[in-house]
């Protein structure tokens, strides 16, 4: 009985055998700064792109935090339990894609991209369908898990007005998983630019010169989750990737048990990691003056949730990189890609940490040799200097 191709080595016979070290004999120096651009290659992009993202909602939060504090605090419950609960879902299962693409590509077998690409629509689309019930009855769920009654009434009809937003993440994520396995994510980036500057525009127009309240809010971040989606799919249908998009293949539907187990495995430990932030609102929305402490939370998540965007990029970087060595058939240029990678993130992570302490230290000297006297006298002298005489009534 024949294995099913996603079971099947991609580098046959002779052909996994020619595959050599591309840089043998190249001095470190020179194979850390190839490494390193193509790493920053995928990388950059990556990183703004998820900070542009992650943006929509920040200020669709900000917006809605005009509206009222019960709407605030309804859309934060939506967005950080449920919508966060369907992203984690989504872009786990869609992370297997980004292994399968990365090796194909590594392998220079291109058409497999397109048929791997078509296999994850066909599975998250289906996942999404299963996850429809918790945004169709959001209300009667937060109800039953305590949370204010007039917090989850509003939060119900939010609920319902995402839908759009949770399919969009099908094409969003595969689109991009599919892109960053060529190093083409440059086209994400403009797309993802232009989409969070279109939302501030149409979020201020909507909400705060029209008046539409939420659902102008929420029309918004539907546009604004679609319009990149949108983008994405035209360039890679319309000649942006001839190699590997060939078009609609029935070899879609074929092995997509063994998609859906990759899927899930690949999923399960980033879903863990974004689940424990709605466990803590969920928690938060028992306490009393619920409606203040959810909103107090949900914007210092997202804060923390912005700092994650950075070391989602490396994860990226590292991933299409190690993928494309493997499915290349270089083991040591696999083994290196991830040395590059972990130690260019220690060191972004160490140089922010002593740019703090630099500026902590700086500021703690001018403090020290400061003339605290003198600086009264100088202030004593510009307040009388700019003191203007009360006018006897």
């Amino acid at each position: 009985m024949e294995r099913g191709e996603i079971e099947e080595k991609l580098l046959r016979g002779t052909q996994q055998e020619s595959y050599v070290d591309d840089q043998e004999g190249v001095k470190l120096r020179e194979k850390l700064w190839i490494e390193s651009k193509k790493m920053w290659i995928v990388a950059g992009p990556a990183i703004f792109t998820r900070f542009s993202t992650f943006g929509i909602n920040l200020i669709s939060q900000a917006f809605v935090g005009h509206i009222g504090s019960v709407e605030l605090a309804a859309y934060s419950l939506v967005v950080t339990v449920f919508l966060r609960f369907a992203n984690g879902v989504l872009l786990g299962m869609a992370s297997a894609l980004e292994t399968l693409c990365g090796q194909a590509y590594g392998a220079k077998q291109y058409h497999m991209l397109g048929i791997f690409l078509q296999r994850s629509w066909i599975v998250l689309f289906i996942c999404s369908i299963c996850l429809l019930p918790i945004f169709i009855f959001t209300t009667p769920l937060l109800k039953a898990l305590g949370q204010e009654e007039t917090i989850a009434e509003v939060a119900g009809t939010i609920a319902r007005w995402l839908i759009p937003g949770t399919f969009s993440f099908i094409v969003s994520y595969t689109c991009q998983m599919f892109l960053q396995a060529q190093s083409k994510n440059m086209i994400i980036s403009y797309l993802a630019a232009f989409s969070i500057t279109i939302h501030l525009i149409l979020s201020w127009l909507l909400t705060v010169k029209f008046k539409f309240g939420i659902r102008g809010a929420l029309v918004s971040t539907i546009l604004a989750y679609w319009i990149p989606n949108i983008g994405q799919l035209l360039f890679i249908t319309c000649g942006g990737c001839r190699e590997t998009w060939r078009g609609f293949s029935v070899y879609a539907f074929k092995d997509l048990w063994p998609v859906v187990k990759l899927s899930l495995s690949s999923g399960a430990m980033l879903c863990l990691e974004i689940w424990y932030n709605t466990i803590l609102v969920l928690l938060t929305g028992n306490m009393k003056d619920a409606e203040v402490s959810i909103d107090a939370l949900s914007i210092c998540l997202n804060v923390n949730g912005m700092e994650m965007k950075i070391s989602l990029g490396f994860l990226a970087a590292a991933s299409v990189r190690v993928s494309n060595e493997l499915g290349n058939g270089s083991s040591k240029a696999a083994k290196f890609s991830i040395a590059v990678s972990v130690l260019t993130s220690l060191g972004v992570w160490i140089g922010m940490l002593f740019g703090t302490f630099v500026q902590t230290v700086v500021l703690i000297i001018i403090t020290w040799r400061t003339d605290w006297d003198k600086q009264v006298a100088i202030a004593h002298r510009r307040v009388s200097a700019w003191l203007v005489v009360e006018p006897d009534i």
